[in-house]
């Protein structure tokens, strides 16, 4: 049935982040928002069930870039540097990993998000149908795509074969409220040779669907594509990867050419700070990003690099770091780190129907509550400052209840369809034997 949700702010996420007073959130009985407004102005809810909330409504988070099952991962080699974590950890603990494994990793991830308010995350990660259908189970949304990647013992072609078949079969989008879109998931151009990442830019093409790939994340990664094509973004443009969806992961190490050639091409970029900082690997520059109008979103990497799926923390990491590298405190407000984590993740995804709360759009809502030092202030402060205690104080700690395409999937801050003790344990089990 339709619902009513009204709460003393409401945040839309539209492009000025505008702050509603006594706001309502109307969600038709498909869970699409129908009205967000003022209470004042809003139509008759008749027939409608009407929960009043003491807080704070804003759309779900939108983690752009993630491998949620390596919560079976969690802590190793976390000291590491990147290739050296990837090719000594990572990747040999993970050609131990059977379906069952991933399907667990995969549910308390969606779990764990969930609870800190990320309602969509774009997955890359083996045994993707494992993985979608955990994500339904959760009553997550996801964008997913099993890796594409050349290794000893793993094929390219038949990855891309695969993709192919799941999605000829399924539809881009499936699941209730269209919780499911599957996408390439191309690991890297350092992990592919020219002739898979052309492949994948015509198979995806005709499939209208997204590209996830690694870009420019190390330094060190991607020196003989850089010798040979220039950089990773002028190769990607010529096997005709950026004439279609794409969405670039972490993007740390571009050069002003490379910012000018994604906005040129509509490509989007998903900033990894937490990741990034842990591994050493850089600074994106989310600014000059910004300025040319390439869609930014937050990802949080993988949580065995990061160390966790609270996207909250990438809210304030970018700016901080944004700030820190422009050595300007004004590079981007908190307004502006709040509207990257909604909006902004699901325009470089290329999705219009979330990461705001407008008509037509899912229904995917987060309550945060106010009873915190954070909120010690009221609501009765202006705009700006209510928005600065959201982002800078509060982040995911306050977060009690969640939605997604009307349905609630957390209730006083719990999963309502998942046992979270039951998903952590055979997290627990699935991870003593990968270590063993």
């Amino acid at each position: 049935m339709s619902q009513r949700l009204r709460a003393p702010v409401v945040l839309p996420a539209d492009p000025a982040c505008s702050v509603v007073r006594d706001g309502v959130v109307d969600v038709d009985d498909t869970g699409r928002v129908s009205y967000c407004g003022p209470a004042a102005t809003a139509p008759p809810a008749a027939g409608a069930r009407v929960a009043e909330l003491p807080g704070i409504l804003l759309p779900g988070l939108v983690n752009a870039h993630a491998h949620s099952p390596m919560v079976l991962l969690r802590g190793m080699g976390g000291d590491l540097p990147l290739l050296r974590w990837l090719r000594e950890v990572i990747w040999p603990a993970e050609a131990r990993l059977r379906p069952d494994d991933v399907h667990a990793g995969m549910l308390l991830g969606a779990v764990e998000m969930l609870r800190n308010g990320v309602t969509t995350s774009a997955e890359m990660y083996f045994h993707a149908e494992r993985m979608a259908e955990a994500v339904l189970a959760a009553g997550s949304r996801v964008v997913l795509g099993g890796p594409i990647i050349d290794l000893p013992g793993l094929d390219w072609r038949s990855m891309i074969a695969e993709t192919e078949r799941w999605i000829d079969v399924d539809g881009l989008v499936f699941g209730a409220g269209d919780r499911v879109e599957l996408s390439y998931a191309a690991h890297s151009a350092y992990m592919l040779p020219v002739d898979a990442l052309r492949e994948i830019a015509k198979s995806a093409s005709a499939r209208g669907a997204l590209v996830q790939i690694h870009v420019a994340e190390a330094p060190d990664e991607d020196e003989r594509q850089r010798a040979e094509h220039g950089s990773v973004p002028r190769l990607l443009d010529h096997v005709g990867l950026l004439d279609g969806r794409l969405i670039a992961a972490h993007a740390v190490h571009l050069s002003d050419e490379d910012i000018a050639l994604l906005a040129a091409r509509g490509a989007g970029v998903a900033h990894c700070p937490g990741s990034n900082a842990k591994l050493a690997s850089g600074i994106a520059r989310l600014t000059d990003l910004r300025n040319a109008s390439v869609p930014v979103g937050l990802g949080t990497d993988g949580p065995a690099s990061n160390d966790d799926l609270d996207l909250w923390e990438e809210v304030q990491l970018a700016p901080m770091l944004a700030r820190l590298s422009t050595q300007d405190s004004t590079a981007v407000t908190a307004a502006d780190a709040l509207l990257l984590a909604t909006r902004g993740g699901a325009e470089a995804l290329g999705r219009s129907d979330i990461g705001s709360l407008e008509p037509g759009r899912w229904a995917d809502l987060v309550h945060v509550d106010l009873d915190d030092p954070a909120f010690a202030t009221g609501l009765d402060v202006p705009d700006d400052q209510l928005v600065a205690n959201l982002v800078w104080a509060a982040g995911s700690r306050r977060v009690r209840d969640v939605w997604v395409a009307g349905e609630q999937v957390v209730a006083e801050g719990e999963a309502t369809r998942v046992d979270r003790a039951a998903a952590q344990a055979d997290v627990r089990t699935a991870a003593a034997r990968l270590r063993a």
